[in-house]
């Protein structure tokens, strides 16, 4: 099947625009941030450029997954435990059984997303959203740094 390249747009960037978002988790799983991501695209002003989130921890991660079936949130847990289990014979051990799983699940998964954005709006697909994934057993707050690159709206 023969590709097709839509034709190019070309925007200077006039801004950059940055915040922090707080994240209290309520232990292991996904919290979605989608709402906030585009709250704060909003309250930027943007127009045209791309969209950062970069997490300031190493025992959670940053995704973007389906956001219609929360079945897929509790079978990608199930994946990531199956990769990276609480049980194998890890060295690093001084911070509890769940932290040395929680670096390599953060490794698998990655700690920073961009999004392009378009007339003011994230270009995501119909069911994506962004989460935050707690690998961690116990709460804990996380920083997500939100950063906006582009033209105003």
């Amino acid at each position: 099947m023969p590709r097709r390249l839509s034709s190019l747009s070309e925007t200077l960037p006039q801004t950059i625009v940055t915040a922090t978002l707080s994240v209290a988790t309520h232990g292991a799983g996904f919290t979605e941030i989608t709402a906030d991501a585009r709250d704060f695209i909003e309250r930027a002003g943007a127009g045209e450029g791309v969209f950062t989130a970069f997490l300031r921890h190493t025992s959670a991660s940053l995704t973007i997954q389906e956001n219609a079936d929360p079945d897929v949130q509790t079978d990608l847990t199930a994946a990531l435990d199956r990769l990276a289990p609480e049980a194998a014979p890890w060295i690093h051990t001084v911070e509890g059984p769940d932290d040395m799983p929680a670096h390599v699940k953060a490794m698998l998964n990655g700690v920073s997303l961009h999004i392009p954005v378009k007339d003011g709006k994230l270009t995501l697909g119909t069911w994506q959203g962004l989460y935050l994934i707690e690998h961690r057993r116990a709460p804990h707050t996380r920083e997500v740094i939100f950063q906006f690159i582009g033209s105003r709206a």
